[in-house]
């Protein structure tokens, strides 16, 4: 049992570390919470731009059952090569992402919004919205230091591990998005937002 301990610490660790900052942009999103944009969206965005950088971090898993374990250690490089593009793409004058502004109304983005809107969208209805969407891209462009944590990471543990740590980093994930839904409705925080 001292495994499944270990293996906790490890998901608290990494997951505290990586989707923290998700909260940021998630209380921005619920501060644009209107009639048609409602909270069902910036969930579900969260939760699909997540999971696809799990899917892409599971890869990791893979390549760890194909690479010696030895040269594991050496993806750590990534977190630093990444950053390293990063600061060169900056330098350069293409640090500016392509990924929607929090600034920019999301009313202003195109979706379907014709007729009356429900109060309480269908999962359907929000997976058509083009807004939920816009949510997982960012998510997913916020997801850098995801990957290149979660990528080692995977790549050196078993699966019963990664079948420990999945569900810890989804508890971050609710986590954060209940408290940003909970910062937004403080009187003045969504103005400020």
């Amino acid at each position: 049992m001292e495994w499944l301990w270990t293996t906790l610490q490890i998901a608290f660790g990494a997951g505290l570390a990586t989707t923290f900052d998700d909260t940021i942009y998630l209380t921005g999103f619920f501060s644009e919470v209107d009639r048609s944009f409602r909270p069902r969206h910036v969930v579900v965005g969260e939760v699909l731009g997540f999971s696809a950088l799990l899917g892409v971090s599971l890869l990791g898993f893979a390549l760890g059952l194909a690479v010696p374990q030895q040269t594991i250690g050496l993806l750590g490089v990534l977190p630093i090569l990444s950053g390293l593009a990063s600061l060169i793409a900056l330098l350069r004058g293409r640090g500016g992402g392509g990924t929607p502004s929090l600034n920019t109304p999301l009313r202003q983005l195109p979706g379907s919004s014709r007729g009356f809107v429900s109060r309480r969208p269908s999962l359907l209805s929000v997976l058509r919205d083009r807004r939920t969407y816009a949510v997982s891209l960012v998510t997913v462009s916020n997801g850098s230091n995801n990957l290149t944590i979660y990528i080692p990471l995977f790549a050196s543990l078993t699966l019963g591990k990664i079948a420990v740590l999945v569900p810890v980093f989804y508890g971050f994930i609710a986590l954060w998005l209940l408290l940003s839904f909970h910062l937004t409705r403080f009187p003045g925080i969504s103005v400020v937002l």
